[in-house]
């Protein structure tokens, strides 16, 4: 979270849990964060009308946090999870989690060469389990990007021509040792549960969706810009030591940045057929 300010806390009163950037959009917003927060979700919602940069997953979280009167810190675990499903479902219509959650660190390593063997392992075991179900299986993610450093997880986009049709695929893969955890419009995502190592994540989507599209073009600009890739790796490094124990934090820290490189990856795209 933000860095708190003993003004905003003075102003603020039993609300402890959020910064002074989060009042302020507040009040734009017709809130008055003096009283307390009986709504957190609905408090988001209106912050999502205001022009500008949309609320964060941290600042979904601090409105729970709010509701509560405590901080962040101090949140119970299922009340988060209320925030992250709320917050995803802004993003992704239909997000829900799925199974039980595991909390691993946030261990970044250097690249290794040997990331794309494992992911040629998988790749073969899930095109014996899905056969003609699986339309595409793609290397994606860090450890598909040549001298990016990672998380050692092998990020498998597996493409689907019908992403419903969850018979089709989901106990094939969970055959595989992984579970389901989340669903959405746009994807499943599975990985390890709690009791085994967490050495793969599958991605399941839409053949020719925007998932799929977007993933791909991401991966193949940062193996084709060094420049962009070593400015991904430096931020990467900062929020895995701001965020280690919070995957999701980690993750929607890293969005501002990608969709800056997607712009320039559209263009690159286009120039370059």
């Amino acid at each position: 979270m933000g860095q708190h300010s003993p003004s905003a806390a003075e102003t603020l009163g039993n609300v402890t849990a959020m910064d002074d950037g989060l009042v302020i959009r507040l009040r734009r917003a017709g809130i008055d964060p003096q009283l307390p927060m009986d709504d957190p979700s609905g408090a988001f919602h209106r912050l999502l009308q205001l022009p500008g940069p949309p609320p964060t997953l941290e600042d979904r979280i601090a409105l729970q946090a709010a509701h509560h009167s405590i901080d962040a810190t101090a949140l119970p675990e299922a009340d988060r999870q209320e925030a992250v499903v709320d917050f995803y479902a802004s993003k992704w219509p239909g997000f829900a989690l799925v199974g039980e959650q595991r909390n691993d660190p946030i261990d970044l390593v250097p690249y290794d060469p040997i990331w794309p063997i494992r992911f040629v392992s998988w790749r073969d075991r899930f095109r014996e389990a899905l056969g003609d179900t699986a339309r595409v299986i793609e290397h994606v993610g860090s450890t598909a990007v040549p001298g990016l450093s990672s998380k050692a997880i092998i990020d498998i986009q597996v493409s689907v021509g019908d992403l419903e049709a969850e018979d089709a695929y989901i106990d094939a893969i969970q055959r595989q040792g992984l579970s389901l955890r989340s669903r959405d419009t746009e994807h499943r995502y599975f990985r390890a549960p709690p009791a085994l190592p967490r050495d793969v994540h599958v991605h399941v989507c839409q053949v020719g969706g925007r998932w799929e599209h977007d993933h791909l073009l991401f991966r193949d600009y940062l193996r084709a810009h060094d420049a962009v890739r070593d400015e991904y790796g430096e931020l990467k490094e900062r929020l895995a030591t701001h965020h280690r124990w919070d995957r999701l934090a980690y993750t929607e820290a890293k969005n501002d940045f990608i969709a800056g490189v997607m712009v320039d990856a559209n263009t690159w795209r286009q120039s370059t057929a």
